[in-house]
């Protein structure tokens, strides 16, 4: 079992990086695999809406979008990570994450998936209900911890001073394991994943 973890901040090791760490050893402890990927080192193109991707299979912007879609093979689960910038989310992931779910969302569906900010003070849930709305379009899992999955502070150092938000991340990592030991448990023993109706698409214009 493989968890991919996007670290949608710009400072490789910075906050963010730092929960996202701490989640990763929480399952490696339950002997599960993580990566996390840095998807804020480069300039993104927001979506074109060309919907060329329904057709390739790719972006037709070629950047760490088309770098991720391959990855989404071998990975069970996803968590996503984001700055707090402006009582949301890191724009550059946004962008990223528009792209990867409209190209990809075959690859992500049914998978668990969690999101995990950072902040200095505030804007913190606005950021997980932005980040979470990707998974709750998409049929995924979302898995949580006993609190919010957020950390506080203005540095690596005052982060991991942040005991409780730590335990957050620690126990979100114990639950993502658990939910991918009773999904394998489930398609060992047979249980099929319950009908999904064909999608419908209405407006309201008549």
């Amino acid at each position: 079992m493989k968890v991919l973890m996007l670290n949608g901040s710009p400072h490789l090791k910075g906050c963010t990086y730092t929960a996202l760490a701490e989640v990763a050893n929480a399952l490696s402890k339950e002997g599960v695999e993580s990566t996390i990927v840095n998807v804020a080192q480069e300039p993104v193109q927001g979506c074109l809406g060309c919907r060329l991707c329904r057709r390739t299979g790719l972006c037709t912007c070629d950047d760490v979008v088309n770098r991720l879609i391959p990855l989404l093979s071998d990975h069970d689960a996803l968590v996503v990570g984001s700055p707090v910038y402006y009582s949301g989310p890191n724009g550059a992931l946004c962008a990223v994450l528009d792209r990867l779910f409209y190209a990809a969302s075959g690859k992500l569906s049914y998978k668990p998936a969690a999101s995990v900010c950072s902040a200095r003070r505030a804007g913190t849930t606005a950021t997980l209900e932005r980040l979470n709305q990707y998974f709750l379009i998409n049929n995924m899992l979302v898995v949580g911890s006993d609190y919010w999955n957020m950390v506080h502070g203005n540095s690596p150092a005052e982060v991991r001073q942040d005991e409780e938000g730590m335990h957050v991340m620690r126990n979100l990592g114990h639950n993502l394991a658990w939910t991918l030991r009773l999904l394998e448990a489930g398609k060992e023993n047979g249980v099929q994943r319950t009908l999904h109706e064909p999608a419908v698409q209405t407006n309201f214009i008549r």
